[in-house]
């Protein structure tokens, strides 16, 4: 089943969570300058990440932007990148960009967009979500844990070619 729209029975009445779409596009980009100046591998580029931004709204068999709204106001995001993982024998994704306004925080909301990005992805067939965190966001980190993510042991490398 396709989830267009969430609402939370226990949130406020003008919380909710669906797709991003592109009239989205300047909070996203807001959303995410934010979350690069606050991982240590990243930094923020309004061009590169509204092109990729646009890229992934504009197909979704790449993936899907899931934003939390309040009211009108989108106040977090979080992306699910798809790939086929041939160790699982079939469609996997990457989480990606979980990020909330600051003063959203503590709240429950980045939980609930979490579960709601999680349910989304089992609905589409994704066998495992697999996610990178920087190692001192424990905050982040006792979050996804509460989701069932466990660390690997496996270690993220990267070779940047442009």
């Amino acid at each position: 089943t396709s989830r267009s729209s969430f609402r939370m029975s226990s949130s406020p009445p003008d919380l909710r969570f669906d797709f991003a779409t592109l009239d989205d596009l300047p909070a996203l980009t807001g959303l995410l300058a934010l979350l690069f100046t606050q991982e240590a591998d990243f930094l923020p580029d309004t061009e590169k990440q509204q092109r990729a931004l646009r890229m992934i709204l504009e197909d979704r068999q790449r993936g899907c932007i899931y934003v939390a709204r309040r009211a009108s106001e989108v106040i977090g995001m979080v992306s699910t990148l798809y790939t086929v993982s041939t160790a699982s024998g079939g469609q996997a994704a990457w989480l990606e960009d979980m990020v909330l306004l600051p003063d959203c925080r503590g709240q429950g909301i980045g939980a609930a967009l979490l579960r709601h990005a999680i349910c989304a992805a089992r609905d589409a067939g994704v066998l495992r979500l697999t996610l990178l965190t920087d190692p001192d966001n424990a905050a982040a980190q006792a979050i996804y844990a509460a989701e069932g993510f466990k660390f690997s042991p496996m270690q993220a490398m990267r070779l940047t070619l442009r």
